[in-house]
């Protein structure tokens, strides 16, 4: 039997909000939200901002109260400029950041997705064992293995060249168990099951399966290994002590120790140091932002 509905008692009314009260309240949700966005935004990006400023300006007005929040002279980004190239290769230390972060990232990927899609996909052996020890290797403090890495290094004469900043990334742990954890959701026990019943083989599987299929996963683990290969200092500096080797960040320190009142051109240096970095985020930006909605629809 259908249910009448139910009448307020007499004397009482059911008080409903006015459209109006309801779309400025929708205003003001908004407002607020936007103020908030723009708040944080300028909290990020006034620092890389800061940087191209200060590109552009010398000595005395770098260090002014309160700082510039402007472009400086031509004039000024021009002595910076002669000042950056004269004092050290910067050419020579651009190649060779960009060179160990290609190197680096490219063979960090491979590998890395490639222990992720084992650990995730196949059953061996020490499986159980291995995987744990990974874990812990992250969080081991970084210093602990500095000295061993150099003098293993030393001993196969691979100072001041690239194998010291790329090799010891390729089986980083972070990025295995990174990978190992997004393929475990994204790659499917039946699709793969399926290609070994069509005769494909495994290392096959990997590359026309695991990789498509790990794309944002790869996205992520490409701009974080990119970003760390090309910010590294304090390695870098113990594994490389030739100025022609150095990378970007150990040339700039080294320039603005050895030299007074260069700090204009330290900061065109950096500037032009941010350019990769930025190249890279937002050539990988849009895999990240489908890899992070995707994790948080499954959530």
């Amino acid at each position: 039997m259908p249910q009448q509905p139910m009448n307020p008692p007499a004397g009482h009314s059911i008080e409903r909000p006015s459209l109006l009260y309801m779309k400025t309240r929708r205003i003001l949700g908004r407002v607020v939200l936007y103020f908030i966005l723009i708040f944080f935004f300028i909290i990020f990006a006034y620092p890389f901002w800061h940087v191209f400023i200060l590109a552009t300006r010398d000595y005395q007005t770098i260090y002014k109260t309160p700082p510039p929040v402007w472009f400086g002279k031509i004039e000024t980004f021009r002595t910076n400029w002669d000042t950056l190239f004269d004092r050290i290769p910067f050419h020579r230390n651009m190649f060779n950041s960009l060179g160990i972060a290609v190197f680096a990232t490219g063979t960090q990927i491979f590998f890395c997705t490639m222990a992720g899609f084992a650990f995730a996909k196949y059953d061996f052996k020490f499986k159980n064992i291995l995987f744990p020890f990974i874990l812990i290797s992250i969080m081991l403090p970084r210093f602990l293995w500095l000295i061993p890495t150099f003098q293993m290094m030393a001993w196969l004469k691979w100072i001041n060249t690239w194998l010291p900043m790329v090799i010891p990334q390729i089986g980083n742990a972070f990025g295995i168990f990174l990978m190992a954890q997004f393929i475990e959701g994204a790659v499917p026990l039946d699709l793969l099951d399926a290609a070994r019943i069509d005769g494909m083989g495994e290392f096959r599987i990997l590359l026309s399966i695991g990789f498509p299929l790990s794309r944002a996963g790869i996205a992520v683990l490409g701009t974080i290994s990119f970003v760390f290969s090309w910010n590294d200092f304090m390695y870098a500096m113990i594994m490389l002590n030739k100025e022609e080797a150095y990378t970007i960040p150990v040339a700039l320190a080294e320039m603005n120790l050895r030299s007074e009142g260069v700090i204009g051109a330290v900061m065109l240096g950096n500037a032009l140091g941010l350019i990769p970095i930025l190249t890279a985020f937002i050539f990988f930006s849009k895999q990240i932002i489908s890899n992070m909605l995707a994790g948080s629809i499954k959530g």
